[in-house]
């Protein structure tokens, strides 16, 4: 996936598109994240992302970045298909990690805590 895709993915977007995918990631996340967890290396991260996207202390650009990424781990449809074995989240993974990239630092340790907590309780949503 090249830089420019990457880059187009992670618009923020105004706060009418933030909503529609805050929904979308709400309703999606979980249910594909229990068919990733083994697949992507950075779980916890992803997990602590989710709860950042969807913190309101969150600055809007930061959400947006991270809805667009969370969207695209969740959407049905993308570059390369989940169902397939090793390589179906490899598109996502680089998705994320250029978000990671574009947010670092403004995961604080409370999305950490709340992420351990979910990832505790079996992938369900904690709060």
């Amino acid at each position: 996936m090249d830089d420019v895709k990457i880059g187009e993915i992670l618009l923020p977007g105004d706060e009418e598109e933030q909503e529609s995918q805050r929904e979308r990631v709400r309703k999606r996340f979980w249910p594909v994240l229990r068919r990733a967890f083994r697949q992507v290396p950075f779980s916890r991260d992803l997990v602590a992302a989710y709860y950042c996207a969807l913190d309101r202390r969150t600055p809007t650009r930061v959400r947006g970045i991270l809805l667009a990424a969370l969207a695209y781990f969740v959407l049905p449809i993308d570059g390369i298909p989940d169902f397939l074995a090793v390589v179906g989240f490899s598109d996502d993974i680089a998705v994320l990690t250029a978000a990671f990239a574009a947010i670092r630092g403004h995961i604080r340790e409370d999305h950490y805590v709340q992420a351990d907590r979910a990832l505790m309780d079996g992938l369900e949503e904690a709060g």
